[in-house]
């Protein structure tokens, strides 16, 4: 990759193959579920990763990796593996890095369905959760220093749009040797890459801004080598993979992501500032807005 190139030329170029045999530019929809091998040997090497391929779509198939290794280099990670929702790599992630006994700490204004998982699914597990007001960033590195195995957060929030400070909170996990989870669905890597920041590991809903046309279901965890590799092991097994066909829509809709993200920006903005003045609104949550609690920090890290 020559240097200079922003995210969006990134998501056009970063990962594409040209089709060997037809010499096509837009990735081939792999719809196959087991792959043939000339020997048992050969198939032996690849189910046991000693060498590239693909022995069956649940663990693994090269539409779907292809969009995992776009969505990796949109993030700056080292590596990433892709679901069926995006419910499905949250679970999965906490799943894979959390036990019995151990201690995570999170935000209340997390997603909906993430903040159950925190309050009524882990903990039946045997995972202590702790979940603190989202905008009190003192409450939040105390609880971390009493002890965290993992710090889990999404900023912004979704729905409300609050802003957390990464940088220092990324630290305070650093402390205390916690792993860091970001949600970054809502900012996308087009506005705010939390690796850069620190971060282990970096989710995605891909149905929302990813896929952007409302026409597909996705999820994608990108970061560390070796947590994506837990990771990977526990969806390979669970089996909530990304579909094909989905992986294939997504990546038409990453070739559009930079001028999406961009416009969206500019109009969500513009709304923003009109609605702020008008005066059947009482507030708006939006933190391009210079009234917006979390203003100064989107501008920091955004």
């Amino acid at each position: 990759m020559r240097h200079g190139q922003g995210p969006s030329t990134r998501s056009v170029h970063l990962a594409l193959q040209v089709d060997p045999a037809t010499r096509a530019i837009a990735p081939p929809i792999v719809e196959n579920s087991a792959f043939a091998f000339p020997d048992l040997e050969t198939w032996r090497a690849v189910a046991l990763h000693r060498e590239a391929g693909d022995t069956y779509s649940r663990n693994s198939n090269p539409t779907t990796r292809l969009f995992e290794e776009r969505v990796a280099a949109l993030e700056g990670a080292e590596s990433a593996t892709s679901f069926a929702t995006g419910m499905a790599a949250i679970t999965t992630t906490l799943l894979a890095l959390l036990s019995p006994s151990q201690r995570a700490v999170t935000v209340r204004d997390a997603y909906g369905a993430t903040f159950l998982l925190f309050t009524e699914i882990l903990p039946r597990f045997g995972v202590i959760c702790d979940v603190c007001e989202t905008e009190d960033h003192d409450a939040i590195e105390a609880s971390i220093e009493r002890g965290c195995d993992l710090l889990y957060v999404e900023s912004p929030t979704n729905p409300t749009l609050k802003v957390l400070d990464l940088t220092r909170l990324i630290a305070a996990a650093r402390r205390a040797d916690a792993i860091v989870v970001v949600d970054n669905t809502f900012a996308t890597p087009i506005n705010q890459t939390p690796i850069a920041l620190g971060a282990d590991l970096v989710i995605h809903s891909a149905t929302k801004f990813l896929g952007g046309h409302g026409d597909v279901l996705g999820g994608a965890v990108c970061g560390r080598k070796d947590l994506i590799a837990k990771i990977y092991r526990y969806r390979e097994l669970t089996g909530p993979s990304l579909d094909p066909h989905a992986a294939f829509l997504l990546l038409r809709s990453l070739k559009t992501l930079g001028l999406r993200v961009q416009r969206q920006n500019h109009n969500a903005l513009a709304l923003a500032r009109f609605l702020e003045q008008h005066p059947k609104v009482v507030r708006v949550h939006y933190p391009g807005l210079e009234s917006h609690p979390g203003h100064d920090t989107a501008i920091r890290q955004m």
